[in-house]
């Protein structure tokens, strides 16, 4: 029994250790030494600009003008906001812009992905570009965005997203969040990044599709495109600025409902076929997506067999035992203080993030996943 016990708690600790250490050193390292170069250009594609809306009346009129304001030819470029039966002035503000080119779509309540399936159908751009309400565009980031379609293996394109908090709240995503784009960028110098962005992406139009309602475009349509035998491939010079969630508990909440969307994914999507992907990234999929997520489980597991083998075997177990609680212990102090001291409020923030992905996959496994949403805290306003 303490073997087994001891195999679990060296399983966990080292998947731990890989998917947030190892794994982006590891990819670090095979961007360096064996790059996958893009062959970008000057290209004028038209584009199908689809920005998707629920009740979005307090940042929609900025956005339009964000979009309109954009260096792209005109003539090449058509813009639909796709409303999700918004039930405020969005669709007033939105209709404001009709002389000016841009198209109103107003679907049956629905969710974000069937909202977008129907702007794609009523749109004729060779690539489609979506870009959520509340995320504003840099002038030359079309132009920019398609640069690397100029390249046929290119499928898929995802900008680089600056967050930024402009109440100065608790939210510690910011810093994650550079931590995740550098990562991205090297799967994406080897082969392909696992996972996009809605707030600045796009696609070639001929391999887009329709997802589950309740799917999210942002976890599934890179490993998709993959499938297809495209790469999926981020461009950090089309950037775009997006208010983060405010606090902490505020960015729980957030990221506790995109995971279900990731366990749907994992489920009921492809993902799990990894006989479907090259060698390379059926790796990336296993550690940045399948180990990320399952991190709450094995924090929980780890911590329940460090509590059953410190007593019998001490060593490193007992010293496993004693950081885990001093962690815990310190993530708790800064809760307690609202998350205000500097220098542990990240570890209240890896608390919270990663128990949202044990509490996800208990709600999923429940209940499912509802495929319409709200607006997270805070970040329904600009600049």
């Amino acid at each position: 029994m303490t073997l087994l016990l001891e195999v679990v708690f060296w399983v966990c600790l080292g998947s731990i250790a890989w998917t947030h250490a190892g794994y982006p050193l590891f990819m670090a390292a095979v961007a360096r030494l064996r790059p996958r170069p893009l062959a970008k250009d000057d290209i004028l594609p038209t584009v199908s600009f689809l920005i998707p809306a629920y009740n979005e009346q307090s940042v929609i009129e900025a956005k339009l003008e964000n979009t309109l304001a954009l260096d792209y030819p005109h003539e090449l470029m058509e813009i639909l906001v796709t409303s999700d039966a918004s039930s405020d002035a969005t669709h007033e503000i939105v209709g404001r812009y009709a002389g000016r080119g841009v198209g109103l779509l107003v679907c049956p309540r629905g969710g974000k992905m069937p909202a977008l399936d129907r702007a794609v159908r009523q749109t004729s751009g060779e690539i489609v570009c979506m870009g959520d309400a509340n995320v504003m565009w840099d002038a030359d980031s079309v132009r920019r965005m398609v640069r690397p379609y100029a390249d046929a293996t290119v499928g898929m394109v995802t900008g680089r997203v600056e967050l930024i908090n402009p109440n100065h709240g608790t939210n510690q995503e910011g810093l994650y969040w550079r931590y995740e784009m550098w990562l991205r960028a090297n799967e994406s110098a080897v082969h392909s990044e696992t996972a996009s962005n809605g707030a600045i992406h796009s696609i070639r139009r001929t391999l887009y599709r329709d997802l589950h309602p309740a799917d999210d475009h942002d976890i599934s349509f890179p490993y998709h495109v993959v499938q297809q035998g495209y790469r999926a491939v981020y461009e950090p010079e089309a950037h775009a600025v997006e208010n983060m969630t405010t606090d902490i508990e505020d960015e729980f909440g957030r990221k506790s409902r995109f995971l279900e969307h990731c366990w749907l994914a994992i489920f009921k999507g492809s993902m799990w076929k990894l006989w479907r992907f090259p060698p390379l990234y059926a790796v990336a999929i296993v550690s940045h997506r399948f180990l990320r997520y399952l991190t709450g489980l094995l924090h929980v597991v780890l911590l329940a067999v460090s509590v059953a083998l410190a007593p019998l075997e001490g060593g490193v177990y007992t010293a496993a035992l004693a950081a885990q609680m001093a962690w815990l212990g310190l993530a708790l102090i800064s809760i307690g203080l609202g998350g205000r001291v500097p220098g542990i409020s990240i570890l209240h923030y890896y608390l919270l993030i990663t128990w949202a992905t044990f509490a996800s996959l208990v709600r999923y496994l429940r209940h499912g996943v509802p495929a319409t949403w709200d607006a997270a805290a805070g970040t329904r306003t600009v600049g």
